[in-house]
């Protein structure tokens, strides 16, 4: 439960670095809620919520909070992250900050992990919106 939370936190934070998510991020926020089992109408009232709410302090708590998961969950929310900053075929600036202070200042992860959990998670991705890949 406690990484689903985590996920809608980072969404935000990812969201709300550029100030702008495009139908793309959108969609393959949609394929991550989708494959990893995140009830759509709550992520988006969890999402209305964090809205109003001081950044900085959500980055906290989602750092603590990230720190008490095992490295393989670590890797697998940072990898979809990088999923979804790249889904418009560029990542912000100020995506690739956000995401890089957490995976490499914060949680001290590898890059090369993520990369590799990204490439997992593609078939995942094209999963989440096409069952006949699943046959």
């Amino acid at each position: 439960m406690k990484q689903k939370s985590i996920l809608v936190k980072l969404f935000h934070l990812l969201s709300t670095a550029d100030g702008t998510v495009n139908d793309r991020e959108l969609t393959t926020g949609k394929q991550m809620i989708k494959a990893e089992g995140i009830d759509e109408a709550s992520f988006f009232a969890e999402l209305e919520l964090l809205k109003k709410r001081n950044a900085a302090v959500v980055y906290g708590e989602c750092l603590e909070d990230m720190r008490k998961l095992d490295r393989s969950t670590q890797v697998r929310c940072l990898a979809w992250m990088s999923l979804i900053a790249n889904a418009d075929g560029f990542m912000d600036k100020t995506e690739w900050q956000f995401i890089y202070r957490l995976y490499y200042t914060d949680l001290h992860l590898q890059l090369d992990e993520i990369m590799k959990c990204q490439k997992e998670l593609m078939g995942l991705k094209e999963k989440a919106f096409n069952p006949a890949l699943s046959l």
